[in-house]
């Protein structure tokens, strides 16, 4: 509906629009840009699909093409100036929305996602930026347990630092357009990536990209006698096929697996990876058959160590790996220094290596711009991270639920760093309310020790305690206290959901799960609410925020 109405609006207004002084300048200021995402974004509509390979022509940009597609006469120029018009519209509208804002004292914080669509036109664009043999992804964490598999590509950073990362500078400069401040999304990606193979689905055998992968002879100098075949494939014995697949252990021999020795298995090669499985059971809906599939792929990524992706004779321990059969396997001795191996490899081999690799990128991107920059710094830390954000003085991202300090288990407010941001959940967390009542005994302990408030805790959360939590956040000495909408209309039950399920954005573990959420009250509706108005405006002066 939008595209037709768009494409209306184009027809009634745009030709116009196009001569004007102002496109001309904004078309001089994007062309870099502008011109291929146009070429893009038709050949796309031409062909029906965004996997610009499966394109008839046109799979990669031609810088050759830029002239006729940007000569108003050409009928190049005449077949894309749709998406000319469009681009400039909202950039229009961002410029207003921005001006508008500064003239209210209000600043307007941008995001920087870390990665981008493997079919999107900036891979198509210059592809010599991006490893397409590969997937992006985080490693587990107590929101998925598997990992997670975001799809996109990882950065080829050797040859976007030989150019002074131009690419990163150019996305950067573009926003300082339309914002006053920005957050770097998964700001670890720039020290290193989780990259997972392309022929695996779950995130559990990626390895961190770039890293110091071991050779058999560190990995024995251990104290482990390094069995290749055995902690580099899949590991698939009898007891192992029981515990996974109970009654329906004959039935996975027989249709999964061949027979090589005593009591143990190896996949047949149609479903040696978890892709293939994956395709094997397309359109397989039945929690039978999704249970099934999901034990085949818990067999495959039974490895203890994972094959560098660059040099085959070196290793990296599988993240998680102590929660395997593989693991479970191996003598005591062996799981002690396996314990040893896994600790050094993820918590102190790497740092100074990643401290390296940042500076070559993060200083470019700081100083490209007046912005103020702060950074999604959550998950697995390594010592290294503060070390350059402290030193590029980059705000860090402080949740009271995920404390950086591994001795405690919940964050002080009051212990805050000034240079952060402080908030109660992100996008991709349950939002207070929801928080509040998965755990009872995490919530007790919160409230007793956190709030300070004897007794049972409430459940649900009522208004009056939420309103006392986010007055707490408000109060700790980060430089900005940024909280969801969610978590605002928490302090109001008139106001709030009745159903707290409904206010998540994402669900990490679930890809049918993303960007869910949509207020149930409008910005207009808020303003006329004078209960609700009152109370936030109260908390901010008491905090001495305003």
């Amino acid at each position: 509906a939008k595209q037709k109405y768009l494409h209306e609006i184009y027809q009634q207004e745009g030709k116009e629009m196009l001569k004007s002084k102002a496109f001309k300048q904004f078309f001089a200021d994007s062309e870099q840009w502008l011109v291929p995402y146009a070429q893009y974004c038709y050949l796309r509509d031409k062909y029906g699909k965004a996997d610009f390979s499966t394109w008839p022509d046109h799979q990669v940009w031609n810088e050759k093409e830029r002239k006729q597609l940007s000569t108003p006469s050409s009928k190049e120029y005449k077949e894309v100036e749709f998406f000319y018009f469009v681009q400039f519209v909202l950039n229009q509208q961002m410029e207003a929305v921005h001006a508008y804002a500064r003239e209210k004292g209000v600043i307007l914080k941008g995001d920087i996602p870390i990665g981008v669509n493997r079919n999107g036109c900036d891979v198509w664009m210059e592809p010599k930026y991006f490893n397409l043999n590969g997937q992006a992804g985080a490693p587990p964490d107590d929101f998925s347990v598997n990992g997670q598999n975001w799809g996109f590509p990882t950065y080829n950073w050797d040859e976007m630092v030989k150019d002074g990362c131009k690419w990163w500078v150019r996305r950067f400069q573009n926003m300082n357009k339309y914002f006053d401040a920005y957050r770097i999304d998964h700001v670890l990606g720039f020290f290193r990536i989780w990259e997972i193979p392309s022929d695996a689905v779950h995130g559990l055998l990626g390895q961190f990209a770039p890293s110091l992968g071991m050779s058999r002879e560190e990995i024995e100098g251990y104290g482990l006698h390094f069995l290749e075949d055995q902690f580099t494939k899949p590991f698939i014995s009898d007891w192992i096929i029981d515990r996974v697949f109970h009654e329906r252990a004959a039935e996975v021999k027989q249709r999964f697996l061949n027979h090589t020795h005593d009591d143990i298995y190896e996949l047949k090669p149609e479903f040696s990876t978890q892709r293939k499985v994956e395709v094997a059971f397309e359109g397989k809906t039945s929690d039978a058959d999704i249970w099934l599939r999901d034990g085949l792929y818990a067999l495959i990524s039974n490895v203890l160590f994972v094959r560098d992706r660059k040099d085959p004779n070196k290793f990296h321990p599988r993240i998680s790996a102590q929660f395997d059969f593989t693991y479970e396997a191996l003598y005591d001795s062996d799981k002690a220094v396996f314990n040893r191996i896994y600790n050094d490899y993820y918590y102190r081999r790497n740092n100074q290596f990643w401290y390296r690799e940042a500076m070559k990128k993060l200083p470019k991107l700081v100083q490209a711009t007046r912005m103020l920059v702060c950074a999604e710094d959550l998950g697995m830390v390594p010592d290294c991270v503060p070390w350059v954000m402290n030193n590029l003085k980059i705000l860090s991202l402080e949740l009271q639920s995920m404390p950086k300090d591994p001795h405690v288990r919940f964050g002080y407010l009051g212990s805050n760093p000034y240079r952060s941001v402080c908030t109660i959940s992100s996008h991709d967390m349950p939002t207070l309310r929801q928080w509040w009542d998965e755990d009872f005994e995490r919530t007790q302990a919160y409230y007793n020790s956190m709030l300070y408030r004897g007794g049972a805790a409430p459940h649900p959360l009522p208004g009056w305690l939420a309103r006392d939590i986010v007055g707490r956040h408000l109060m700790s000495p980060s430089m900005l206290c940024i909280l969801s909408v969610q978590d605002w209309l928490a302090i109001d039950e008139k106001l709030r959901l009745a159903d707290q399920n409904a206010e998540r954005i994402n669900i990490p573990a679930n890809p049918k799960h993303y960007w869910r959420y949509r207020m149930h009250v409008s910005i207009e509706d808020l303003m006329q609410n004078t209960d609700f108005r009152e109370n936030v405006t109260e908390l901010v002066c008491q905090s001495g925020r305003e």
